[in-house]
């Protein structure tokens, strides 16, 4: 059969993580509680930070902007998902279907490239601490962020231009709760091939570069705390960075293993449960994490609902 005589495809079908109706309503709530937990606590980390002069340093600068990321990570996928537990029909235009995929790459790629930045942050105020503020000024910092959406952007506009040359005929259910493009290519028509090398190039390139940067900051952090002999330094030294290194882990494992492994390895499962933690439960995680483990946020948390308790 010629391409011409093909049906092309103009939505697809996401089939979600249940199709037992029960399931999909305790799912509705189960993930409406998630996502509005993840926006009240990145919204309030954003609000603590912007009210408290105690907080305009270079680490709660980029924060602040992971925080407002990980809100646009988590709206991107989970308001469609809520609404499709509730639809009898669970569609999505091949247009939105792409345009949700960019805008995901988009702020994943962004999320990556921040923890970079605050990894170097980290490093300059523990292995250079005297030239901290030269190394750390506000005009780097804008600099920093601006190159992380810049580089993103290209990331994920480059994964972008592939899939709108591939052709959809027919099956058109993605066995997924959103558009992702690993599952996407399976439902291709057209070769692949070509988008299969930039996806895992890609990935590899943007991947490695942000966590290489992560890795050789750390590596510096780790041995100049090592050289602090008081074991009270070394325990304040460490703690400073213990919050960002447990950010990078869950972002870092779960989205590396989704976008670099083989095709022939994946699975329905294995694929939701790694999406549902790096796209979902990461930009809840986050705020909590760096707030639990964060003495100065705490602080700064108490004296902003202290005033306001004392107003009311």
């Amino acid at each position: 059969m010629t391409m011409k005589n093909q049906t092309t495809v103009t939505e697809f079908i996401l089939l979600g993580l249940s199709s037992d109706p029960q399931m999909q309503i305790l799912l509705f709530f189960v993930f409406l509680v998630i996502y509005l937990i993840t926006l009240g606590s990145n919204i309030v980390i954003m609000a603590v930070i912007r009210a408290d002069s105690h907080l305009h340093t270079p680490m709660y600068f980029f924060l602040f902007h992971l925080s407002f990321v990980d809100i646009c990570n988590s709206s991107i996928m989970v308001p469609k998902m809520l609404m499709n537990f509730l639809a009898e029909h669970k569609t999505i235009s091949v247009n939105g279907c792409i345009a949700q995929i960019f805008l995901f790459i988009l702020s994943g790629g962004n999320e990556a490239f921040i923890l970079s930045a605050m990894a170097y942050d980290r490093y300059a105020a523990i292995c250079d601490p005297l030239h901290y503020m030269q190394t750390m000024s506000k005009g780097i910092c804008v600099q920093l962020v601006t190159g992380a959406w810049i580089t993103s952007f290209f990331y994920a506009l480059l994964n972008t231009v592939f899939a709108l040359k591939l052709h959809f005929c027919g099956p058109n259910q993605i066995s997924h709760f959103s558009c992702e493009l690993p599952p996407l290519l399976q439902l291709s028509c057209t070769d692949t091939l070509t988008n299969q090398v930039v996806l895992h190039t890609s990935a590899l390139v943007f991947g490695l570069s942000s966590f290489l940067l992560i890795l050789i900051s750390y590596i510096h952090i780790i041995s100049t705390i090592l050289k602090i002999r008081s074991a009270v330094g070394r325990r304040k030294a460490f703690s400073t960075c213990s919050s960002h290194l447990i950010v990078v882990g869950l972002l870092y494992v779960t989205g590396f293993l989704q976008y670099t492994k083989p095709s022939s390895v994946s699975s329905v499962v294995l694929d939701e449960i790694l999406s549902i933690q790096y796209s979902i439960l990461t930009p809840m995680l986050n705020p909590i994490v760096y707030t639990l483990k964060n003495k100065e946020m705490k602080t700064a948390l108490r004296n902003i609902l202290g005033k306001f308790w004392f107003l009311n």
